[in-house]
């Protein structure tokens, strides 16, 4: 993808913004405008005949996404690992919040690991209720978070400060991790896994493993287990309820003994 088509694609959210705001793009970083135009998940077309070659990651120095083949050039660059999560792009909170402020951006956890979503989202329909919605795109969010994902957060910024200078983090070094380097950086595989949840709303931070979301865990557990006992003992109770049926054995005495029974001959009256 040639560098001119990452504008076009943004520019509802760059240019328009930075023409309300008469703010210049410096204010905005590049490897930012980037990450949030990229199409993630396609074909490397440098390792075109290799398994797993799918591009899920994000180098912020070459502002590229390459896939797991192309890692030993940039190995000492600062490398995001983008991941999916229901058909989506998402980026794990530890990672992403070593660049840039996360605060009231609804999370969510899948296989252990707490995720931000990069774009929004498409709606078949626009929420009307009257519960809390995102401030930018109107998808319904848990309380008291504001924004759905990290782009709706950017819009807010640049529309009503101008700029981003005071959220963004000096960030030196960015691994990937552990186990990502050469394996598929799928979290669901598109799918919502069963150990899937959505972040406890009475938590706004947005470290990696928090308390909130394990109580989550830990509530969707206690409930499991609750109803499986609750199955365990209704059935019980139904079982006893009945009478087993067992069937009758005979001894062969027995056996011959009624076999041996046999109706008597009728008596007729004598013919006179």
């Amino acid at each position: 993808m040639a560098p001119g088509e990452h504008r076009e694609q943004f520019e509802p959210l760059i240019g328009i913004f930075c023409r309300e705001n008469d703010v210049g793009l410096s204010s905005f970083p590049h490897w930012l405008e980037v990450l949030l135009g990229e199409k993630f998940f396609y074909p490397c077309l440098i390792h075109e005949s290799t398994k797993k070659n799918e591009k899920n990651i994000f180098c912020l120095d070459c502002c590229i996404s390459i896939c797991p083949h192309c890692l030993f050039p940039h190995r000492s660059h600062r490398l995001l690992q983008i991941r999916r999560y229901v058909y989506h792009d998402v980026v794990r909170v530890e990672d992403i919040e070593k660049l840039i402020n996360c605060n009231f951006v609804q999370s969510y956890t899948t296989n252990s690991a707490k995720v931000v979503f990069l774009n929004q989202r498409p709606q078949s329909r626009p929420f009307r209720g009257s519960g809390n919605v995102c401030t930018i795109c109107d998808r319904s969010l848990q309380d008291p978070y504001l924004f759905c994902s990290l782009a709706c957060k950017v819009h807010h910024l640049m529309r009503t400060e101008g700029g981003l200078s005071k959220y963004l983090y000096d960030c030196k070094f960015l691994p990937l991790p552990e186990g990502a380097k050469g394996e598929s950086c799928d979290l669901d595989e598109g799918q919502l896994t069963p150990d899937s949840v959505l972040e406890s709303p009475g938590s706004l931070g947005t470290s990696s493993g928090s308390s909130a979301s394990c109580g989550a865990v830990g509530c969707k557990t206690l409930a499991c287990t609750a109803t499986t006992e609750f199955v365990k003992k209704k059935r019980s109770s139904i079982s006893a309820q009945r009478t087993p049926y067992r069937p009758t054995c005979l001894r062969v005495s027995e056996i011959s003994i009624s076999l041996n029974r046999r109706k008597s001959l009728p008596h007729r009256s004598p013919l006179y």
